[in-house]
């Protein structure tokens, strides 16, 4: 029987995408009951975002592919039905042409909606809108004991709605979501603010969030870059209907770099809302991306960061890089791709740390506030505080003899020590009971042994720092 929730009905209604749905929930219900108890399962999708890389996979596969289409767009309602692994590139297609899109729309287009709600996402309207997961209605789940249930924030799997967030596919794994969309305009246009000193640079992004304006214009948009410490960018986007002349970071032109040398700048909202794609921030220069020699060879369509995950991942996993490095007598290096909650009242101490301890940089920066009052679970945010995530993607000397993951480890304690929270797409340090502690293990014990009472799934710990 069908599990889908106030379909439409009548001669308009969408149903070849419905029934196709169902052919697939009914097809995955009945592979994961073919699995035998004790074997590891994981999804068999075309791309990843996460940064956990193992070595192999002894189990069974779940093929995910029929959850990845837009079911269907409620332009009146501002709602859309999906699958639980469709992009938000294909999401984003969806909903422009009827000028709507998601409330929170992650920076990279292979991010899946069900892995924005499980493993969390941010971007430059996370200062009004919250988390992605804040925009969902209900969703379908397919639980670690095999059932497909509807979660709503008001019915009997209410609990499982609040404590999906975070849970990285320990719990089950999202089939269909209903979300909220939000009305776009034909253009953004930017304004990059410079600011020589951390103190200056936080009390205008803090101003920029609370009041929703700044310098007379609306404030649409928040998110930053930080080079150093005496140079912060901070990026302020206002919907327009301007129809000028737009910028164009697709091809040769790199945004990131237009932060130092303009200080106004118009896209077009589908342009803006995938700026960071391009050159997975700045993330490709390590590839050579960047090169004008080679950037004028590489075809425009492979400029985008699943084409740059999948060429780190080949390297992790045959170990390329470690060998030219230990060829060569260079020292290794120890991977450092975070991205971290900081309380605005704290970020400048961390910013100071970072800087003094690490040495990554850029550093993006991007203000959230919870939208709604509620504690989710997993992700305890005080929702009366404005946070600033700082993300940071690269590697740092590892001294020999230096403990494993030092550098991380680092990371984690001034977190913790500053209030903060860090997100588990990458590699984690955490001892047991300090993990639990900071991910509400007693609320995600009674979820598991009401929706995986056998252990099918790993539990958050095992997954997400011992990574199996």
């Amino acid at each position: 029987m069908s599990m889908l929730r106030d379909r439409p009905v009548g001669d308009e209604a969408p149903t070849t995408g419905y029934a196709a749905y169902d052919r697939a929930v009914a097809a995955l219900r009945a592979r994961y009951a073919e699995v035998p108890p004790g074997v590891p399962v994981r999804l068999d999708k075309p791309t990843s975002n996460l940064f956990r890389f193992r070595s192999g996979h002894s189990g069974d596969s779940l093929d995910v592919r029929g959850f990845g289409s837009v079911l269907e767009i409620d332009a009146a309602g501002r709602t859309a039905e999906v699958g639980g692994m469709t992009t938000y590139e294909d999401l984003v297609d969806a909903t422009l042409p009827h000028g709507l899109m998601p409330s929170v729309v992650p920076q990279l287009k292979t991010i899946t909606v069900g892995g924005a709600i499980a493993g969390l996402g941010i971007e430059s309207t996370s200062f009004r809108n919250g988390l992605p997961h804040e925009a969902v209605q209900e969703m379908e789940i397919l639980t670690g004991d095999g059932r497909v249930v509807c979660a709503r924030p008001d019915n009997e799997h209410s609990a499982l709605f609040h404590g999906f967030p975070n849970s990285y596919g320990t719990l089950g794994y999202v089939l269909r979501v209903r979300l909220a969309l939000e009305p776009v305009r034909p253009a953004v246009l930017l304004r990059h603010l410079h600011f020589p000193d951390t103190p200056g640079y936080v009390s205008a992004m803090r101003t920029a969030c609370e009041d929703g304006h700044y310098d007379g214009l609306p404030v649409d948009f928040v998110d930053g870059t930080v080079f150093s410490r005496g140079e912060h960018y901070l990026t302020l986007g206002s919907f327009t209907d301007a129809a000028g002349e737009l910028s164009d970071y697709t091809g040769a032109r790199v945004f990131y770099r237009s932060l130092r040398r303009r200080a106004t700048d118009t896209l077009s909202v589908h342009d803006y809302l995938w700026r960071w794609d391009t050159d997975w921030f700045w993330c490709s220069r390590a590839l050579g991306a960047q090169n004008p020699l080679i950037r004028a060879v590489w075809p425009r369509r492979y400029l985008r960061s699943d084409v740059y995950r999948s060429i780190v991942a080949f390297d992790r996993r045959h170990g390329l890089s470690d060998r030219v490095r230990a060829a060569r007598g260079a020292p290794p290096r120890e991977p450092v791709i975070q991205d971290v909650e900081v309380p605005v009242d704290r970020v400048a101490e961390f910013l100071d740390f970072f800087h003094r301890e690490i040495g990554i940089s850029p550093i993006w920066v991007c203000p959230l506030r919870q939208r709604h009052p509620v504690r989710w679970t997993l992700y305890p945010l005080d929702p009366e505080t404005l946070y600033v995530n700082v993300g940071f993607w690269s590697t740092v000397p590892a001294p020999d003899g230096a403990e494993h993951g030092t550098a991380n480890r680092k990371i984690e304690r001034a977190v913790v020590e500053l209030g903060g929270h860090k997100s588990l797409y990458s590699t984690s340090f955490f001892d047991e009971p300090e993990f639990w502690e900071l991910y509400n293990g007693y609320d995600y014990g009674k979820l598991k042994r009401a929706y995986d009472p056998e252990g099918r799934l790993p539990d958050l710990y095992e997954k997400c720092v011992q990574e199996r």
